[in-house]
């Protein structure tokens, strides 16, 4: 049986979510990914440990580097622990590299990371997005559009009630 933390909930099953992903682009293309870890990185992620809040990637040399992924030091790590934010190699086809590098260069999109997870328990795959980036006006309107969507679902709640 594998190991479980207090609530007997299976590790590493909740994904890391890049919550303002969606406030700050618009999603056009996504992608799944692997992702070059060391031992203790992963340790960390089963923990639930990580950052995706400011995280993107870059395509060098046909490869593509997740950056500013943080990743916290695992607490038993000892002196083979790794550093917290430093470049990570994504695994995708040749293929969807060449995409991603046109669509970057061709049309001014930004290469964002929306969540990291265990697939099957097993692999750490990140899902990329092609995104572009939101103006002012668009972010007030998707909050004008969240308010309202609220306030439907108060009115609607307050008619069953009576």
């Amino acid at each position: 049986m594998g190991k479980t933390n207090k609530d007997d909930k299976p590790r590493g099953t909740d994904p890391l979510v890049n919550k303002k992903a969606k406030f700050n682009f618009e999603l056009l293309d996504s992608f799944e990914a692997g992702i070059v870890l060391t031992g203790s990185e992963v340790k960390s992620l089963r923990d639930k440990k990580g950052n995706l809040t400011d995280c993107f990637a870059k395509v060098r040399n046909g490869e593509v580097f997740l950056e500013n992924f943080q990743i916290p030091p695992y607490k038993d790590g000892g002196y083979a622990n790794h550093p917290e934010i430093r470049p990570r190699k994504l695994l995708l086809h040749a293929k969807e590299i060449q995409k991603i590098d046109r669509a970057i260069k061709e049309k001014g999109l930004v290469l964002i990371a929306t969540k990291c997870y265990f697939k099957d328990n097993k692999l750490v795959k990140v899902n990329v997005s092609l995104a572009k980036p939101k103006k002012l006006y668009d972010k007030r309107e998707d909050i004008q559009k969240k308010e309202a969507k609220i306030d439907i679902e108060r009115a609607m709640k307050g008619n069953l009630r009576k």
